[in-house]
């Protein structure tokens, strides 16, 4: 089975919108039995609690089941584990791979999710926060649009 483990900060607002509009385009491809899909945050202030109001709500919206998310920490055997780590921002890539070396692992293989949006920015690939700036509808926005490419990306890869 291939995971794919999205991560930001705090596992409230972007890697669970993340893993919800993943696991909804996985489910539509017919690959729910080939692709884990999961979140998880750099930091665990916000551990047991359901993802944002502001989230919740946009993912309604759009129709995206968001049952069983539930934030927590990102853990050593999530290293260890997850075949893609997908970030949401350079700040918490920095994060993931020193938690991960103080670990001892040695991980190159940390992505950032606008790396596979069609229409981005390379100087610009980190999705802003809505937490601070309640822009949740652009942000499902690019979530999306990287989502369809990273999926296309796994599929190519590794032959699904």
């Amino acid at each position: 089975m291939i995971t794919v483990l999205f991560i930001c900060m705090g596992n409230i607002c972007r890697s669970p919108m993340a893993e919800a509009i993943f696991r909804h385009k996985v489910a539509q491809a017919r690959l729910s039995n080939k692709i884990r899909v999961d979140s998880a945050g750099t930091y665990g202030g916000h551990a047991g609690q359901r993802p944002h109001r502001g989230t919740a709500r946009e993912l309604q919206r759009n129709n995206i089941a968001f049952d069983g998310i539930v934030a927590r920490e990102l853990a050593e055997t999530d290293i260890e584990d997850a075949d893609y780590l997908i970030v949401m921002d350079t700040e918490n890539y920095n994060d993931v791979r020193r938690m991960a070396r103080a670990w001892g692992f040695e991980v190159d293989d940390v992505r950032l999710m606008l790396e596979f949006a069609s229409s981005q920015s390379e100087d610009d690939l980190d999705v802003p926060d809505p937490y601070y700036h309640r822009n949740f509808d652009a942000v499902y926005a690019m979530l999306d649009d990287a989502a369809t490419g990273l999926l296309k990306y796994i599929r190519e890869k590794e032959g699904t």
